[in-house]
């Protein structure tokens, strides 16, 4: 799982460094308890974006709609300058992890594109590999992205469905 803030680096250039450290303070203090909770490895924080990892795919999946629903929810009392608005990507396969610092492989490379270049605000994106792993749950749509990125067949947006 990669995560990333919509719209950051346009924040930081108009409300300053006081206020990008306090998003990535807020960002961190909501999510890293979902993440927690869901059995997930946080391997290293870079600025606005996140780097996790899951041993059961199910739980990844279901820590990335929790995190989207738990941001949701602080932005529905937050001025526009203060929402926190988090794309996620997501990839399973094999992967070379060196340590407890980082991870490396085609998915790995996947879901990062996925989460911090392709992603829109509230966007949950994933790799082929990752939909195949975690089925078809319950209440949720897959619709195929256009040109998936290097590393994987194809690539999917979740549309959760009312």
């Amino acid at each position: 799982m990669f995560t990333d803030l919509s719209g950051f680096s346009r924040r930081v250039a108009e409300f300053g460094i006081i206020h990008f450290l306090q998003t990535i303070y807020e960002s961190e203090r909501l999510l890293v308890p979902v993440i927690e909770d869901h059995d997930g490895i946080l391997l290293k924080v870079e600025g606005d974006s996140m780097l996790v990892i899951f041993r059961n795919p199910g739980k990844a999946f279901q820590c990335a709609l929790t995190m989207q629903r738990v941001t949701e929810v602080y932005n529905s009392v937050r001025s526009p300058e203060e929402k926190i608005l988090l794309c996620v990507g997501l990839g399973y396969g094999r992967m070379l992890r060196i340590g407890d610092a980082d991870v490396y492989g085609a998915e790995v490379n996947a879901a990062s594109k996925l989460g911090e270049d392709r992603a829109s605000a509230g966007d949950i994106l994933m790799t082929g590999g990752f939909r195949e792993a975690c089925g078809d749950p319950d209440g949720i749509r897959f619709d195929a992205c256009d040109k998936p990125p290097a590393g994987c067949d194809a690539a999917y947006r979740v549309i959760r469905l009312p």
